[in-house]
């Protein structure tokens, strides 16, 4: 009866942990604008009205920008295959990882932190906005975290280009202080940002 009692118990802790992250929808993996007409169509857009993305479009955003498209290997290159490099999103009620594997956003922080991503006029009127951030430890060099973020960049770029979608990479923002709300290690480097949203 206890032990029953206490597995009880258990489960529910741990679904009550789980219950903060949010499960992503299966990604779409065929269909949108023929590539020439999302690269014809592709640019920087900094006045966003403020709208959430819909539960699709967020799943097939997240796995364009580092998901899977093979059984170990991702939609971008890396150095050497190292794989260095992790997309966090930032919302306005909180920070999660993509988790691309399990097909999930694990929350890291709850709260609002956008003031961190600095540029206050897009920032708070995106949809979100993805933290790249690459583990120095595994990358091939540290140049490479940051030519990586690139390749992620650009996918994000064509993905919302073909979605419909505006977007734009910024280098600038205030690095200690996202560095400490994102909670990352000392080898974890955030390389750029990059707001996703509705053009105004």
């Amino acid at each position: 009866m206890k032990k029953g009692l206490f597995t009880i118990l258990l489960l529910s802790f741990i679904s009550c942990l789980s219950a903060q992250d949010i499960p992503l929808n299966a990604p779409t993996k065929t269909g949108g604008k023929p590539l020439l007409d999302a690269m014809n169509e592709r640019q920087s857009n900094r006045s966003f009205e403020k709208k959430d993305l819909p539960a699709q479009t967020l799943s097939d955003l997240l796995w364009a920008a580092n998901g899977f498209n093979r059984e170990d290997k991702r939609v971008v290159p890396t150095s050497q295959n190292r794989q260095e490099m992790d997309v966090y999103v930032v919302f306005d009620t909180g920070i999660y990882l993509y988790n691309a594997k399990a097909n999930i956003l694990k929350l890291i922080q709850k709260g609002d932190f956008r003031q961190a991503l600095g540029q206050a006029n897009i920032s708070e009127n995106a949809s979100l906005t993805l933290v790249y951030v690459a583990d120095m430890s595994k990358a091939s060099n540290r140049e490479a975290g940051f030519i990586d973020s690139g390749f992620i960049a650009q996918n994000v770029y064509l993905y919302c280009a073909s979605a419909g979608l505006g977007s734009v990479v910024r280098a600038s923002f205030q690095r200690p202080d996202l560095h400490k709300a994102m909670k990352l290690a000392d080898n974890q480097e955030i390389t750029i940002v990059q707001a996703i949203g509705y053009v105004k």
